[in-house]
């Protein structure tokens, strides 16, 4: 949604837009193997939610800052809205520059993919209020070059990941009307899991930890083509193995909503979040008791909806 005092009333374009960042979650990620430049081969249906940060991106003559009501999050060139700024500027041959203003609700350390999404929104708010310069192609090319999560989020509804990330497919049209709207719990602990130490974690047990392309697609492409399986049959998440080992208050969290409600939960992407896809009977506010009771009033807790 566009804001701003030059409201085209002049014929001048835009020059201010607040663009949504939201999370997603990972119902199926199998990491295949390590690449030869350091990456990971992956599958996994990543789903956006309707719930995320919100970036206002306002153009300016020359240079790119940013401001962010999260204190602990980096406003330099750490940041990868900073970083998406200036691949967007030279990809695009463009001198010009602009101020981020970020509202942060996506937990970092979560593997709800919010640092990939806010630099995605960066590249998308900049290429319309300068015109569109890039196309789709275009730009999905320096969004895989800001980091291996960014490409998906150019898509508004769940995408299959392959390749590092960069090879994006929409989800059927068939199997996307089958979790459109699905509700959604997010819970995640006071602690993140650094996404480097987890896989470092998979190459370490390596080859245990990853599973064959050939399993993968396989176990995939039999939910996708096949109506009648619940989507329980398909959550399934690589990265829990490591991280449950050392972190086990969320396995026990898991095993604990399951007991106690009948609830299936899965870590999404690398954690330390955690989700669960639920009926819309169930109560949440006694499913976030729970999980602060068991956590402590550092837990994070939403619902949210897959959009």
């Amino acid at each position: 949604m566009a804001c701003g005092p030059d409201s085209r009333e002049d014929g001048r374009r835009l020059s201010t837009l607040n663009t949504p960042a939201p999370a997603k979650i990972n119902l199926f990620l199998a990491i295949t193997g390590r690449r030869t430049d350091s990456y990971h081969d992956l599958v996994s249906l990543v789903a956006p939610l309707l719930w995320g940060d919100m970036l206002e991106v306002s153009l300016r003559e020359t240079g790119f800052t940013l401001e962010c009501d999260h204190p602990d999050v980096p406003a330099g060139d750490a940041n990868l809205v900073i970083k998406a700024a200036k691949a967007f500027a030279a990809a695009a041959g463009w001198a010009g520059g602009a101020h981020f203003v970020l509202r942060k609700k996506i937990p970092a350390g979560s593997g709800l993919g919010g640092a990939s999404s806010d630099a995605t929104a960066a590249l998308k708010a900049l290429n319309t209020l300068t015109g569109a310069p890039l196309d789709d192609e275009a730009l999905a090319k320096v969004a895989a070059t800001v980091g291996s999560d960014c490409v998906l989020f150019l898509c508004a509804t769940p995408v299959v990941m392959r390749g590092r990330g960069e090879r994006i497919e929409p989800l059927a049209k068939e199997a996307y009307s089958r979790i459109r709207g699905m509700r959604v719990l997010l819970f995640k602990p006071g602690f993140p899991i650094p996404t480097p130490w987890a896989y470092a974690r998979l190459v370490a047990d390596a080859p245990r930890g990853y599973v064959t392309s050939g399993r993968a697609e396989s176990r995939l492409g039999a939910w996708v083509d096949t109506p009648g399986l619940s989507t329980d049959e398909l959550l399934f998440n690589s990265m829990e193995k490591p991280a449950f080992a050392k972190y086990p208050a969320l396995p026990v969290m898991i095993d604990h909503l399951r007991s106690r409600f009948g609830i299936t939960a899965r870590m999404s992407g690398s954690g330390s979040a955690c989700f669960a896809l639920v009926n819309e009977d169930l109560a949440a506010v006694q499913v976030e008791a729970a999980v602060r009771e068991a956590w402590g009033p550092s837990a994070f807790f939403v619902e949210s909806r897959i959009a």
